[in-house]
């Protein structure tokens, strides 16, 4: 289980992993249909480019660039990519809150650690990228929910006060 000292989240929160493991997949195929659009763009452009890369340092730059990509696309809609959109979750912070642009940052670039997919194999699944950011998916609603919740118990605890 995650070590969170904060009471406002809970475990209900988490998403299960037959989901999580649809969101990679989802994203993937949008990442390699990216890279493929970019590896035609630079063949056209500048054909001799990509001559004599091994295959290796091609597996690490698209690690990287897969980095880079799911960090532009979890900061430009707030914690969401397109597998998350299909699924109505998001990326937050272990307290609910907003990620800032530097968490993204470091969430993402994460992604790009050789053997990362393989660390969301435990149960409950938490990847390193979420592990080392303080950050997990969640279900927008349930999120939502929560927050009601918790406003409403801090509303009427202010007003028995």
């Amino acid at each position: 289980m995650r070590s969170c000292s904060c009471e406002q989240v809970t475990f209900y929160l988490f998403i299960c992993k037959n989901i999580l493991d649809f969101i990679y997949i989802i994203d993937t195929i949008v990442f390699y249909i990216v890279s493929f659009g970019l590896g035609i763009v630079i063949g056209i452009l500048k054909p001799n480019l990509l001559v004599g890369v091994d295959d290796l340092s091609l597996r690490l730059v698209l690690l990287l660039f897969y980095g880079i990509v799911m960090f532009m696309t979890e900061a430009m809609s707030n914690g969401r990519s397109i597998g998350k959109l299909i699924t109505g979750t998001r990326a937050v912070n272990v307290d609910g809150t907003d990620m800032s642009f530097q968490k993204a940052f470091v969430r993402n670039i994460v992604r790009a650690i050789p053997f990362n997919a393989l660390s969301a194999l435990g149960t409950p699944s938490i990847p390193w990228h979420d592990r080392w950011s303080d950050t997990m998916v969640v279900d927008e609603k349930k999120l939502a929910l929560q927050t009601q919740k918790v406003d409403l118990f801090d509303s009427v605890r202010n007003q028995t006060q």
